[in-house]
């Protein structure tokens, strides 16, 4: 398998992520360890999760996807073929919110207790935090990537002027910048991500991980109509996308999909997969036949008319 730089930050990956934050939610400490040894098998290597994974859950206080990870990794070994990204910044219920130093640090080693591990390869600032100079929180990372408990930095969820700022902070001040975005973006949800965000994250030659790759799992093409929403724990989110641009969408993932004998949300991830100014998308599964068909995805070569075909249906 082809591995892809991510960004400068000296780190090259598979062109998949696994999104990690099903563990402790839809995914128990069992099933997540036969998803991440057959993942791992396949030969990919990198895992997506934060310390709020998952809070949203009844009776979980986050830091449950970490800890089966790191549980994981503890029974199976192999720690330096594994690439670890987790975030800090959204609201845990003991340790507040936000990118404040002190928050920081005391979030970092948590997540490497919760992870077993003495190093996080990415490190994400998880939401933009405007009360909090950047400067500040670019030099809480300057500390801990000198200290080798972080390797590179990213940004998730800034907009194109929040991460222009910022890199013009790390530049003016000699510390550490953001060479990973994440942004939400997918067939559907591109308007937040193609241009401005976009064209800025190429230009400064930053490594790209998407999330929402699949849209809450609509571009799987499970989701046709109101009835089916309540197929998964998701449907109030997916409900947005039962519109004419999306059931477009569908359409054409199905037409394009049959041609490869493929599913729809293969097709949709060979597409991200396929942009240029993306690095890799994060998915998620919940059981083996989805992951199956994540990594299938790896290795479907959509044609020039198949990703023009999609380019058209969901430009916006």
């Amino acid at each position: 398998m082809t591995k892809r730089a991510l960004g400068n930050t000296g780190i090259s990956i598979s062109p998949l992520v696994f999104g990690a934050n099903v563990f402790g939610w839809t995914a128990d400490k069992q099933r997540s360890f036969q998803l991440l040894d057959r993942f791992a098998d396949a030969g990919f290597e990198t895992l997506d999760t934060a310390d709020v994974y998952s809070t949203w859950v009844p009776g979980n206080q986050g830091g449950e996807s970490e800890t089966i990870i790191g549980e994981w990794l503890k029974a199976r070994g192999g720690r330096d073929r594994m690439v670890l990204i987790t975030k800090v910044g959204m609201e845990m219920p003991s340790e507040g919110k936000g990118l404040a130093s002190a928050r920081i640090q005391r979030a970092v080693e948590e997540s490497l207790r919760r992870l077993q591990t003495d190093h996080v390869d990415v490190y994400f600032s998880h939401v933009f935090d405007e009360s909090i100079p950047v400067e500040e929180t670019l030099q809480a990372y300057d500390r801990l990537i000198t200290a080798g408990k972080v390797r590179a930095i990213g940004a998730s969820n800034h907009s194109a002027a929040q991460l222009a700022a910022a890199l013009k902070a790390a530049n003016d001040a000699k510390l550490p910048r953001y060479e990973v975005l994440q942004p939400q973006y997918n067939l559907y949800d591109r308007a937040s991500y193609d241009g401005d965000l976009r064209d800025l994250a190429m230009a400064e030659g930053l490594g790209v991980i998407t999330y929402y790759s699949l849209a809450s799992g609509f571009l799987t093409g499970k989701y046709r109509g109101r009835d089916d929403l309540k197929k998964s724990t998701r449907g109030g989110r997916i409900e947005s996308y039962l519109d004419d641009r999306g059931m477009a969408i569908l359409g054409a993932l199905d037409e394009v999909a049959m041609a490869h004998n493929a599913e729809p949300a293969e097709v949709a991830l060979a597409w991200l997969i396929s942009r240029d100014g993306v690095t890799a998308p994060i998915a998620s599964a919940t059981s083996l036949d989805q992951l199956e068909s994540l990594i299938r995805s790896t290795r479907l070569s959509l044609s020039a008319a198949d990703i023009a075909r999609l380019d058209r249906v969901s430009a916006v």
